[in-house]
C-alpha cells in the first residue's frame, strides 16, 4: 500500500496493523478461560449421597473426591491411596487452612473412606467433613 507526501513522492508503507490479530487472539483467550473449568469438572463425575442438613464447605482447604469406581481426585488432580499422603502435605503448605473435604460416591466403600480420613488426618489435617447433596424438605 502506498500513500502520497504533499511533495508527489510516494512511500510505502512498511508496518503491519495487529490489532485484527490482537483481537481475535483476545476473543480466544476469553473463551478458552470460560471452557477450561467446565471441561476438567466435566471429567470426574461423583454422585454424592443425600442429606436434609448437608451444608456448604465449597472453596476451603483441599477437596479429595472418590467416584464409584474408586478412582481419587485432589482439587480437580488425580491421586492414588499410595500419593494422597505427600500430595495433602503440599497442599497444606500453600496456605494456612488445614481442611480437608470429602466428596465420595455412595457406592465407594466405607472402608475406603476410612481409609482417606485417616491419610488426611496423619497429614495434618485440622479439620475433616464429607460432603453431601442437600435434599429439600417441604
Amino acid at each position: 500500500m502506498a500513500w502520497k507526501t504533499g511533495s508527489g513522492h510516494e512511500k510505502v508503507m512498511s508496518e503491519i496493523n495487529i490489532t485484527p490479530f490482537t483481537d481475535v487472539m483476545l476473543v480466544l483467550l476469553v473463551i478458552f478461560m470460560v471452557t477450561t473449568p467446565l471441561i476438567m469438572t466435566g471429567s470426574f463425575k461423583v454422585k454424592l449421597p443425600k442429606a436434609v442438613s448437608a451444608g456448604s464447605e465449597a472453596g476451603k482447604g483441599a477437596v479429595v473426591s472418590i467416584n464409584g469406581a474408586g478412582e481419587l481426585n485432589v482439587n480437580g488432580s488425580p491421586a492414588s491411596i499410595e500419593n494422597l499422603s505427600a500430595i495433602l502435605a503440599a497442599e497444606f503448605e500453600k496456605g494456612p487452612d488445614r481442611t480437608v473435604v470429602l466428596r465420595a460416591d455412595g457406592d465407594v466403600r466405607h472402608s475406603v473412606i476410612v481409609k482417606v480420613l485417616d491419610i488426611a488426618r496423619l497429614s495434618g489435617a485440622e479439620r475433616l467433613s464429607i460432603a453431601a447433596e442437600n435434599v429439600k424438605t417441604r
